[in-house]
């Protein structure tokens, strides 16, 4: 039973996922269909993460109210919504009206399963877990890229939420299995703190914004990889420029797959610190400036694969430094934190990139992984000053 239920939220990661990769690999193709410039995917994407932002803010509620079991449902539900509304969109103005069911339904659904498995297992499982959102998301723009070989770009987002139902309905079933961690975590709602008495806590508003700088490079990649690839090798074929989109998910799944296997061995920290080396060593490969899209290609790749532990390691690592009362509310404000960095900054980035070039991608990543590490060393420091002081 207890493996069977692993099964299931890995299965609702994996849900989780699927719709985040799509938009940036269909954009160079539905831009052209909607007559606007290539900046205007920020927009989409910063009303998606907006709703994430507010829907992770009000997690700790839910959390505290709701059991894990229905947020997940519900959520998936609102996900499906938004992936059909953007297959029958045929005006730029419709992403929008459908982008509110999109976000809505990511963010409850992470905090509340990030807080689920940071409570009842290992940094292991943790890994593993964000090892199948990786799968998700490797899977959609794959999905895209048949798409637009055989059909349509809406068809991609059609397709996509077919997979999504189908999460859905196996979730449903699987509703007895989450009796097994009941009273535990009923315990533990009745603990919750609030969100205002967790930021008052030394070391939280430097997590967040370490959050803020890792996503904001993450996010970056997720949405303008494609575009990358399209201004910077303009022969490649569509379908070939939206299979890039999945280069930063493939290296995320591999990157989680392999801190879960080294998880036991390595704690949060160290596996922070080793994904940051890697992703620098990503980030230098793809600033290589020469006529061949392969090292591009390894290079999208090895910085996925550094950033692999750090979003799971971060959120693990929540009740061991801040207390059990305080995790879901140190969670959703993490998660919030996040979107606020995928909200903004892939916008500011698509900004930047119109007047300069493509080369500014390289530079970018780079500051914000400069501030990721080093914002979560001093929170380190501060937290371990706090525990002695108690």
């Amino acid at each position: 039973m207890a493996a069977l239920l692993i099964a299931v939220i890995y299965l609702a990661f994996i849900s989780l996922g699927l719709p985040d990769s799509l938009l940036g690999s269909a954009w160079p193709s539905m831009r052209i269909v909607f007559d606007v410039p290539s900046s205007f995917a920020g927009y989409v994407s910063m009303t998606i993460c907006l709703m994430t932002i507010i829907s992770s803010l009000i997690s700790p509620t839910l959390i505290k109210k709701i059991q894990t079991k229905w947020i997940v449902i519900f959520s998936i539900l609102l996900t499906i919504i938004g992936l059909l509304g953007f297959s029958f969109s045929s005006k730029y103005w419709m992403l929008f009206i459908f982008a509110i069911p999109y976000g809505l339904g990511a963010g409850s659904i992470d905090a509340a399963l990030n807080h689920y498995v940071a409570l009842n297992y290992s940094s292991r499982v943790m890994n593993f877990l964000h090892c199948f959102y990786g799968i998700g998301a490797v899977i959609s723009p794959n999905i895209m890229s048949i798409a637009l070989r055989y059909a349509h770009w809406n068809q991609g987002y059609r397709w996509t939420a077919y997979i999504q139902i189908g999460i859905l309905l196996i979730c449903i079933l699987s509703i007895p299995l989450w009796k097994m961690n009941e009273k535990k975590d009923v315990e533990i709602q009745k603990e919750t703190k609030g969100i205002f008495s967790t930021l008052k806590i030394p070391a939280v508003i430097l997590t967040l914004i370490a959050f803020f700088s890792y996503c904001a490079g993450e996010a970056t990649c997720f949405l303008w990889t494609s575009t990358y690839f399209k201004n910077r090798f303009d022969y490649l074929g569509e379908d070939i420029i939206a299979a890039c989109g999945s280069l930063i998910f493939l290296g995320l799944m591999l990157g989680r797959l392999l801190s879960g296997i080294f998880a036991n061995k390595l704690n949060d920290r160290n596996l922070i610190r080793i994904g940051i080396g890697i992703e620098l060593i990503g980030i230098i490969l793809i600033s290589i400036n020469i006529d061949n899209y392969i090292l591009p290609i390894i290079g999208f790749i090895v910085i996925g694969l550094g950033m692999g532990p750090i979003y799971p390691s971060i959120q693990h690592m929540a009740p061991i430094n801040f207390g059990h009362e305080y995790a879901a509310s140190v969670i959703g404000l993490q998660m919030a934190s996040a979107y606020l960095g995928s909200t903004f900054m892939p916008t500011v980035f698509g900004l930047i990139e119109e007047r300069t070039g493509y080369y500014m991608m390289p530079i970018y990543l780079g500051i914000f992984l400069i501030l990721n590490i080093s914002l979560l060393e001093i929170s380190y420091l501060i937290n371990k000053q706090r525990k002695i002081g108690k």
